[in-house]
């Protein structure tokens, strides 16, 4: 062998080693500054080159690892108590080092644009970015990605919490994880993965909506996004451009005034409704990270179909819980808010069912529970501001739930009805903390009544007894159905003797205004 041949294969060679070995990596949760959960195993995941034994190390654990034949391994850690930092070390042929690992309570924060909706944006926006400095608090944003095909990691990393990572931030998330960490003084990490406007059916498995013969209308007309062509369509985008120019240019020249340009194409179909979609690019790389549970903001994208919200929701997050392996943790959800504008006179409402559809929901699934934040909207905004007061909502439902912590969690929900002779019914109220009261004024608003016709009237109420509410009026002489702030916008004021407002309800089971909407 030549010299010159000789030098080209020891340049060459140590480049060809290079590529042919598959460097240990793991995806981009596993990063500094990031949080493990307290008191459970901990999975921990990565690639290799098949057949690589893999060595997981933090504290006094060392676990081990073979990367199977596609290169996937998985390691799982022993239950850590809360504290820090820990360095997590991961080797095999190369070694990866992770720096200022905590050990504390993990959550999830999901949903639409309520939850995505910034801490920068929320009430008193500098106060708080100006006092986030709660080092042991710990962000990672997840990006919006719509895909067909489910990822395994995505980019991102976790932040130590400040004024210069907050305001960027989930508001829901941040106010819900800094209560967690005054009450309970351990680390909190927080995984924001919202998306805004999203459906809820993005959030689901494709194939468990295939299985169920009710979501085949929508499936059906999702499989027609499929058929949208964005070359075709931006070729006919091009030629009308091209001929918007040309008369432009002659209504100009005759001292006439162009007509609007034609506008650039997009699929009719949004990324963030598509079934499944937000499962497979936004939920799927997260999935099997050690949590505590999560806590959900939406509903406003489903009102239109709140029947079918009945079993999706539930469907949901049954799907998350057998995905994530752990069990029936925690899942918590904010009821939507009050929204539009206020009527005077009864009447149907969509988001009113999808409320109801909610709290359905926790009836059907353990371990779940809702925020009732209907005295928390805007009118005229669908994103009130007020993100502190449904931070603290979903913090009282965690502490005195899974944390053991002795504070007012769950607002009054309907228990039964009663007729009395006089025209009256008097309705009776669960977990009302020992007592009603109306708030503001001294009369008790937003109940209505009907009779057999169904016609509902705005009805007299008074509080009769510390679970118990009396409810009337004189244009219903046999009444047979009460409903209780039933409405968009419902201009209603019964709290518990705790501060929190009592559930939206209805005793009929009459067919409401979603009900074929599929």
């Amino acid at each position: 062998m030549s010299l010159r041949r000789m030098l080209l294969v020891a340049a060459v060679l140590p480049l060809w080693l290079s590529s042919a070995r598959a460097d240990v990596k793991m995806p981009s949760i596993f990063s500094d500054h990031m949080v493990l959960q307290r008191n459970q195993p901990n999975p921990v995941w990565g690639k290799a080159d098949p057949g690589e034994e893999v060595t997981v190390t933090i504290g006094d654990q060392t676990k081990k690892a073979t990367a199977g034949d596609d290169g996937r391994w998985k390691a799982t850690l022993d239950p850590l108590p809360a504290g820090g930092p820990h360095k997590l070390s991961v080797k095999g042929k190369n070694a990866v080092n992770i720096d200022d690992v905590l050990v504390g309570e993990v959550w999830v924060c999901s949903g639409q644009s309520n939850m995505r909706w910034t801490v920068s944006n929320s009430n008193d926006a500098d106060l708080e970015i100006m006092t986030s400095d709660y080092p042991e608090i710990r962000l990672l944003n997840v990006p919006n990605v719509s895909t067909a095909e489910p990822q395994d990691d995505f980019k991102g990393a976790w932040q130590v919490c400040g004024p210069d990572t907050v305001g960027p931030f989930s508001g829901v998330g941040y106010f819900f994880g800094r209560r967690l960490h005054q009450a309970l003084g351990v680390p909190v990490g927080l995984i924001n993965n919202a998306w805004g406007g999203s459906a809820a059916e993005a959030w689901v498995r494709h194939d468990l909506l295939e299985k169920d013969d009710q979501y085949a209308p929508m499936l059906q007309r999702w499989s027609k996004a499929d058929e949208w062509d964005k070359k075709a369509a931006e070729a006919k985008y091009q030629k009308q451009l091209a001929n918007w120019r040309e008369s432009a240019k002659k209504a100009k020249a005759a001292g006439k005034k162009p007509s609007a340009p034609p506008r650039r194409p997009r699929s009719p179909y949004a990324p963030n409704h598509h079934p499944g979609r937000l499962y497979n690019g936004v939920l799927h790389p997260t999935i099997g990270y050690g949590i505590k549970g999560a806590i959900w903001y939406q509903g406003e994208s489903n009102a239109s179909r709140a029947y079918q919200y009945r079993d999706l929701f539930p469907l949901m997050i049954q799907n998350w819980r057998d995905d994530w392996g752990q069990g029936e943790f925690p899942f918590y959800w904010v009821q939507l808010a009050d929204f539009r504008g206020e009527k005077a006179e009864p009447d149907e409402s969509d988001w009113a069912e999808l409320r109801e559809a909610q709290t359905m929901t926790a009836e059907k699934l353990p371990n779940t529970g809702q925020a009732v934040i209907v005295d928390l909207g805007e009118g005229k905004d669908i994103h009130p501001r007020d993100k502190q007061g449904v931070g603290n909502r979903l913090a009282r439902l965690a502490l005195a739930r899974d944390y053991g912590k002795k504070v007012a969690h769950q607002s009054p929900t309907y228990k039964s009805m009663e007729k009395k002779g006089n025209g009256h019914v008097v309705v009776t109220l669960e977990h009302t903390g020992g007592g009603l009261k109306p708030f503001d004024v001294r009369e008790v608003l937003g109940f209505t009544i009907a009779g057999s016709d169904r016609k509902f009237v705005n009805a007299n109420a008074k509080v009769v007894g510390p679970d118990k509410v009396e409810v009337w009026s004189d244009q219903v002489k046999d009444p047979v159905a009460v409903r209780y702030a039933w409405a968009d916008n419902p201009i209603c004021n019964l709290y518990s003797n705790q501060g929190l407002p009592v559930t939206p309800f209805r005793t009929d089971d009459w067919p409401g205004v979603t009900i074929d909407k599929k």
